[in-house]
């Protein structure tokens, strides 16, 4: 996977996650056996804190959607086939890092570009929690967060990847 341009968001902590993501998954491509299982975990630990943190955002900030939960089944398998790495499926391991980066570009341009747009939108600041530009919206379910996301969001949510 190569870090480009067309996957920076503008939202620095975010872009420094990914890349060190990109960095994670790359170290996995000329590994085996026991190598390999140790950079799975590496990469497992990486992205378990990487999706912890736009999740702890998504939460600070009412975001709707389902962001989550992608988070959370990418995760249940990078798990799930790291035990059967570990049992001698080699193979299902080598699909899994073939699959990840078409995986991973179209989660950056929709998903992760609808949050990033959504929380400069909002002024909201990664570091305190601190939202200087509040959304004026209710979803009338008492969260703060607009029910669509910005219109540059949905604009690069509705491209194809």
């Amino acid at each position: 996977m190569e870090w480009t341009e067309k996957l920076t968001l503008g939202l620095g902590p975010m872009d420094q996650t990914h890349v060190e993501f990109v960095d994670a998954y790359n170290r996995l491509l000329s590994l085996s056996g026991a190598e390999l299982l140790a950079a799975m975990d590496d990469f497992i630990v990486h992205t378990v804190e990487h999706f912890d943190q736009e999740n702890r955002w998504m939460e600070l900030i009412g975001f709707p959607g389902c962001h989550k939960a992608e988070h959370d089944r990418v995760l249940a398998v990078c798990r799930d086939v790291r035990k059967r790495m570990e049992r001698g499926d080699t193979a299902l391991g080598r699909q899994l890092i073939q699959e990840l980066p078409v995986w991973f570009d179209n989660h950056v341009a929709t998903m992760d570009a609808a949050l990033a747009s959504y929380i400069q939108s909002i002024g909201f600041d990664t570091e305190t929690g601190e939202i200087r530009n509040p959304p004026k919206e209710d979803c009338g379910d008492g969260s703060s967060a607009c029910c669509t996301p910005p219109a540059s969001a949905a604009t690069v949510e509705s491209q194809p990847a």
